[in-house]
C-alpha cells in the first residue's frame, strides 16, 4: 500500500483569494459565495443528546453569582464556591443522579452534561460540585446499598453533608491498588479500625478535606482475619458541626495550587480511628459480624476493577468539561482574530484581519476541527455511560467498554485542552495574557485535568492492554495456516479492535460524504484506511515484541514490556484519534441540510489530514504513503484551511455561548469597534487634505 489515495484527474479550484493578507480575502461565507451553515442546527449537534439540560445549565450561570472573579484570593474564593454549591442545590442541579426515591431525578446523563457546562462558569466550582456528588456522593450510591443510601443520600443531595473522595494518597495516586491505608476489622466490637501507618499513605488532593468536609469515602486495604482482601470503600466522619478534626483524624491544607483555588484541596490522615463495621460500603464485598469475608465477585482482581468502574464518571465529565472549556478558548481567539487588524498588506493597504493570515488559520482551524470531532466523541461516549448507568445495558462487556473507551477519550480531550488554549493565548498576543480575557485563567485551571482521574499516560496503557487482548482473542485456537491467511489478508477495514465506538470491520461504505470531501486530497475512506491501518500496524506489531513474555521469567516479561510501553501508549492514543474521527463522521452524516453538511465533511476532513500530517513520519517509514503523497497532505490542509477561513466565525458562533459565557472584553465586539474608529479616523483625516505624507513619498517628489 504505498499510496493509499487515488490521486484525482480534477484540476485544483477555489473561489477564495488566498491568505496572507490580500484585502480581498473573503472573511464570510457570504462573501465567498459559498453556502453557509444552518448555526441554530450546528449547536443543536453539538449539545448532542442532553441538549435541554445544557441550554438549562447554560441559563442558570447567565447570573453573575456563578462566575469567577480573576484576581480573588483564595480563601475568598474557596468561600463563594461553597456558596454557589448550595446555590445549585437550589436550583436542583445536585439531584439529577440520584434516585428518585430519595429526591432525585435518576437521569445519569443529564446529570454528567449539566456539570460540565459549568466550566464556563468557573471550573473550581466544576470540580468542587463533581467532588460532592460524582465523587463522595457516588461511591455511597454506587458502592454502598440501601442501609447507606437511606443514611446519608438526602445529606449529600442537599450538602448538609459535605464529604471528601479519600483515594489518592501522597505515594500513591493512578496505582490504587497498592495504597498504604488500613482498615482492620476488630470482631470483638464490630469495627473497623482506619490508620495510616506512614506519611506517604496520607491521603492527598482532595476537595473538600481542607476546611469544608464533614465525612469522606475512605479507599483502604481490608483486613480482616489476617487477611488482606484489597481496596474496599468506607465512610469515615471527619469533623464535627463545628468543622473540628474528631480524635484520630488530622490534616494539612494543600494551599495555593497552580489553579482551581475556588477548591479546598487537602491532606488527611487517621490514626485508629474506628468505625462501625456498617460503614463499609458494601455492595460488592462484605465483612460479617465474626470478620468472615464475602463477595459474589470471586476474582480479587475483577472485584477491585469492578469497584473502580462503578466510578468511571469522573473520567466522562472530564473528557466533556475539557471539551467545553477548549470551545471557550476557541471561540475567544477567532472572534478576536476576524476583528483585530495587524500589518498592512504590503502594497500600501489597510491594516489586514488576523484570521487572514495562512499562519493564524494553520494554528487555529485545525485546533478547531479537533474540538468538533471532540464534540461527537464525547456525546457518544455520554450515551454509552447513560445507558451502562440506567442499567438498560448494563453488562460486564459494556462496562468494559465503557471504561475503555472513557479511558481513550479523556486524555485526548484534556491534552488537547492545554495545547489549544495556549496556542489562543499566543493568538491573542498581548490580550491574551491579560486576566480578564479568561485563556490565562483557563489553562491553569484545566491543567491538572490531565492527572485528575488517571494520570493520562497510565488511562492509554489501560487502552493498549485492552487492544492487545482483543487481538489476541481472535487467534485464541487457531492453527499455524489460519494465522498466516490472516496475516496476509490484513486491511483497516478488517481489523478487529474492539472497546470503541464501533468494530472497523463496519462497512467503509458508511463513511459517506466522500463526493464532498477535500478535492486532490484524501477522501473519507481513504482517511478512514490510513488511520485505522495505523492503530492496526501498531497493535499488531507490539503484540508480536510481546509475544516471547510468555515463556520468560516474571522480571524479564515485565522488562520485555516495559521496552515497548511508549510505542503501546501511542497505539492507545492513536486508537482513540480514530474513534474521534469516526464520531465526527458520524455526526456529519446525521445532517441534512446541504450547506451545514458541505462544511462540516471540510471541518472533518480538515481534522482527518491534521492527524496524518501530525503522524506523517510513521507514514513514510511504514510505506503508507509515498512520499510524493506524503508531501501533498500539507497542501491539502493549507487549501482547506483556506476554504474554511469564512465559516470560521459560523462554526464558533455554534457553540452556542451567549456573552454571560464568555465574558471575554476581546470577544465582546470592543476590538471591532475600536478597529472601526481607528479606520474612520484616517479615512476623515485623508478626505480632509490635511493627513501627513509618509517619509518615502516625501523623498521621492
Amino acid at each position: 500500500m504505498a499510496d493509499a489515495a487515488v490521486r484525482s484527474k480534477k484540476p485544483a479550484t477555489s473561489r477564495h483569494t488566498p491568505a496572507g493578507g490580500a484585502p480581498t480575502a473573503a472573511h464570510t461565507a457570504a462573501e465567498a459565495s459559498d453556502p453557509r451553515i444552518d448555526i441554530a442546527a450546528v449547536t443543536e449537534l453539538l449539545l448532542g443528546t442532553w441538549a435541554d439540560t445544557r441550554r438549562e445549565a447554560r441559563e442558570m450561570i447567565k447570573d453573575p453569582v456563578f462566575w469567577r472573579v480573576e484576581g480573588m484570593p483564595m480563601a475568598e474564593h474557596r468561600e463563594r464556591v461553597l456558596t454557589q454549591l448550595h446555590l445549585l442545590v437550589h436550583h436542583g442541579g445536585s439531584r439529577r443522579a440520584f434516585p428518585e426515591q430519595y429526591g432525585g431525578h435518576g437521569d445519569n446523563g443529564a446529570n454528567l452534561a449539566g456539570f460540565q457546562e459549568l466550566v464556563l462558569a468557573d471550573p473550581s466550582l466544576q470540580i468542587k460540585s463533581g467532588v460532592q456528588w460524582g465523587l463522595f456522593g457516588s461511591a455511597i450510591y454506587q458502592l454502598g446499598t440501601k442501609e447507606h443510601h437511606d443514611k446519608w443520600l438526602s445529606g449529600v443531595m442537599d450538602l448538609s453533608l459535605p464529604g471528601a473522595f479519600a483515594m489518592t494518597e501522597t505515594g500513591h495516586g493512578s496505582d490504587v491498588a497498592a495504597i498504604g491505608t488500613s482498615a482492620t476489622y476488630d470482631p470483638d466490637t464490630e469495627e473497623f479500625v482506619i490508620h495510616t501507618p506512614f506519611r506517604g499513605a496520607w491521603k492527598d488532593y482532595l476537595g473538600n478535606a481542607a476546611l469544608h468536609g464533614k465525612a469522606a469515602t475512605v479507599f483502604a486495604q481490608l483486613i480482616t482475619g489476617g487477611v488482606n482482601y484489597g481496596v474496599h470503600c468506607f465512610f469515615v466522619p471527619l469533623r464535627d458541626d463545628e468543622g473540628e478534626f474528631l480524635p484520630g483524624i488530622g490534616g494539612e491544607d494543600d494551599g495555593v495550587k497552580g489553579g482551581l483555588n475556588g477548591i479546598d484541596n487537602g491532606r488527611l490522615h487517621f490514626d485508629h480511628v474506628r468505625i462501625p463495621r456498617v460503614n463499609l460500603l458494601n455492595r460488592y464485598g462484605d465483612v460479617a459480624a465474626d470478620g468472615t469475608y464475602s463477595s459474589d465477585i470471586h476474582s480479587p482482581g475483577r472485584r477491585f476493577f469492578t469497584m473502580l468502574g462503578a466510578l468511571v464518571q469522573g473520567r466522562v465529565s472530564l473528557d466533556g468539561a475539557a471539551t467545553t472549556g477548549t470551545a471557550l478558548a476557541l471561540h475567544i481567539a477567532l472572534t478576536y482574530a476576524n476583528q483585530r487588524r495587524q500589518f498592512d498588506s504590503g502594497v500600501g493597504t489597510a491594516e489586514v484581519v488576523l484570521l487572514d493570515y495562512g499562519k493564524h488559520q494553520r494554528r487555529l482551524l485545525p485546533r478547531l476541527a479537533q474540538n468538533y470531532a471532540q464534540f461527537f466523541a464525547h456525546d457518544e461516549l455520554l450515551t454509552k455511560f447513560d445507558g451502562v448507568f440506567s442499567g438498560r445495558t448494563d453488562t460486564p462487556e459494556e462496562r468494559e467498554d465503557l471504561e475503555t473507551l472513557a479511558a481513550a477519550l479523556k486524555p485526548l480531550s484534556t491534552w488537547n485542552a492545554l495545547d489549544t488554549i495556549q496556542e489562543a493565548r499566543e493568538a491573542c498576543g498581548g490580550a491574551g495574557f491579560l486576566a480578564e480575557n479568561r485563556l490565562v485563567g483557563l489553562h491553569q485551571d484545566l491543567d491538572v485535568y490531565v492527572t485528575f482521574e488517571g494520570d493520562n499516560n497510565v488511562l492509554l496503557q489501560l487502552v493498549g492492554k485492552r487492544l492487545l487482548a482483543d487481538y489476541a482473542g481472535r487467534f485464541k485456537g487457531k492453527d499455524p495456516a489460519a494465522l498466516a491467511r490472516f496475516a496476509v489478508s490484513q486491511t483497516a477495514g478488517k481489523m478487529f479492535h474492539g472497546a470503541g465506538l464501533r468494530q472497523l470491520g463496519q462497512a467503509v461504505a458508511d463513511r459517506g460524504s466522500t463526493a464532498r470531501s477535500v478535492e486532490l486530497g484524501l477522501r473519507a475512506d481513504q482517511q478512514h484506511e490510513l488511520l485505522a491501518g495505523r492503530v492496526q500496524r501498531m497493535v499488531v506489531d507490539v503484540a508480536a515484541a510481546l509475544r516471547p513474555a510468555s515463556r520468560l521469567a516474571p522480571p524479564e516479561a515485565a522488562a520485555l514490556f516495559n521496552a515497548h510501553q511508549s510505542e503501546l501508549i501511542e497505539a492507545a492514543r492513536a486508537h482513540g484519534e480514530l474513534l474521534q474521527w469516526e464520531a465526527f463522521t458520524d455526526g456529519v452524516n446525521r445532517v441534512e441540510d446541504d450547506g451545514t453538511k458541505q462544511v462540516l465533511t471540510w471541518l472533518r476532513d480538515l481534522f482527518g489530514l491534521h492527524l496524518i500530517e501530525k503522524h506523517l513520519a510513521w507514514y513514510l517509514i511504514n510505506g503508507r504513503l509515498s512520499t510524493q503523497r506524503a508531501s501533498s497532505v500539507s497542501r491539502y490542509i493549507d487549501r482547506l484551511v483556506a476554504r474554511l477561513r469564512p465559516h470560521a466565525q459560523d462554526l464558533v458562533d455554534a457553540y452556542g455561548f451567549a456573552p454571560q459565557h464568555v465574558r471575554a472584553p476581546i470577544a465582546s465586539g470592543a476590538e471591532q469597534a475600536r478597529q472601526d474608529e481607528a479606520r474612520a479616523y484616517y479615512a476623515a483625516l485623508a478626505a480632509s487634505g490635511e493627513a501627513p505624507i509618509s517619509e518615502k513619498v516625501a523623498h521621492k517628489r
